[in-house]
């Protein structure tokens, strides 16, 4: 019963925490949902598209399931002398207990990258986006259908619109600062504030307004030696009463038998999200692509009720220049085997 009440109370506590806003622990493979200032913001490439996929919470009875797809590109590299204009697009789907409380957002993203000197880039981001809450009540039970032995579903719920549908549209912007050195050091700070406009939420008119949702981004990329690249990264976000702090460190190990062909590495990483997690991460980059797997384990209460098995996340980013790699034209300078 003491696993029960503390499972079920975390549960609440999880969806007032991620109820308004989407989720990942691979913050860093979500970039146009970290900050729309990341949107054509690829380094070495001229295109980027990536899927992301987390199960949450899935030995507990109200699990999360969050997945997107999203694309973005850099374009008139070659027009502008030093800068370029970043466009993309995203769709994420967010689907969490019995009922299929789901959040569906369909965003695009536009941004504007300019080169302040030889060593550092400045840029600004906006995005727009439709987003529609659903809920499926014939999937539930109500107190009507209890007949003093267990839930009836085959009795009359009494609810007269089995499913309940809401949308609004959100708004939000941002900034991002770089500094690198093309040899072995690259910086960025980002800050980002999520629903500007603070739209409302709500199923049945209410004045449930979506919390303003400021967001920081602080990555580095070091080379710390001609196999060995590191790259410590800290995320922090609030919204209302609840706020996520993520750090820690991610390390590529090329392991190419042949520098002058394209590189192949392996990724191996670990964060902390405070107070609730350990995060492993593994990955492996393959040329212009990488394919990266993380597992959540639970070090809050929520431990008690599901053994620590938090969350795992699955992510796929392929890369690519319209023209080969001789035309291309090199915005800016990023660490590299």
């Amino acid at each position: 019963m003491k696993k029960l009440v503390i499972v079920l109370f975390s549960c609440c506590f999880t969806t007032s925490i991620f109820g308004q806003g989407l989720h990942f622990s691979q913050y860093y493979n979500a970039p146009m949902l970290i900050n729309p200032a990341n949107t054509g913001l690829i380094e070495d490439y001229d295109w980027r598209a990536g899927v992301n996929y987390r199960n949450q919470g899935a030995t507990i009875p109200i699990p999360y399931n969050t997945s997107s797809v999203f694309a973005d590109a850099a374009l008139l590299k070659n027009k502008l002398e030093t800068s370029w204009i970043g466009a993309g697009v995203a769709v994420w789907r967010d689907v969490a207990g019995k009922g299929d409380l789901a959040l569906t957002k369909i965003q695009t993203n536009l941004a504007y990258h300019v080169l302040m000197s030889e060593k550092s880039s400045l840029s600004a981001g906006l995005y727009g986006s439709y987003n529609q809450r659903s809920v499926d009540f014939s999937k539930l039970t109500f107190d009507r259908q209890w007949d003093e032995f267990s839930f009836n579903t085959t009795l009359p719920s009494g609810e007269t619109n089995t499913t309940q549908k809401t949308s609004f549209l959100d708004f939000g912007a941002g900034m991002n600062f770089a500094f690198y050195n093309n040899s072995n050091f690259y910086l960025k700070a980002s800050l980002a504030a999520m629903h500007i406009n603070q739209p409302l939420e709500t199923f049945y008119g209410e004045s449930n307004k979506i919390g303003l949702r400021p967001q920081l981004n602080l990555e580095v990329i070091y080379k710390a030696g001609t196999n060995i690249m590191l790259s410590p990264s800290v995320y922090y976000t609030r919204q209302k009463r609840a706020s996520e702090l993520v750090a820690g460190t991610l390390i590529n190990i090329n392991t190419s038998n042949d520098i002058s062909a394209k590189t192949s590495e392996l990724i191996l990483g670990t964060y902390i999200r405070n107070k609730d997690a350990v995060i492993a991460v593994a990955g492996y980059k393959f040329g212009n692509n990488k394919f990266m797997f993380s597992y959540d384990h639970t070090i809050s209460q929520l431990a008690i009720g599901n053994n620590g098995i938090g969350a795992f996340e699955l992510s796929l980013i392929l890369q690519g220049n319209f023209k080969s790699a001789n035309e291309s034209t090199k915005s800016y300078g990023c660490p590299r085997f």
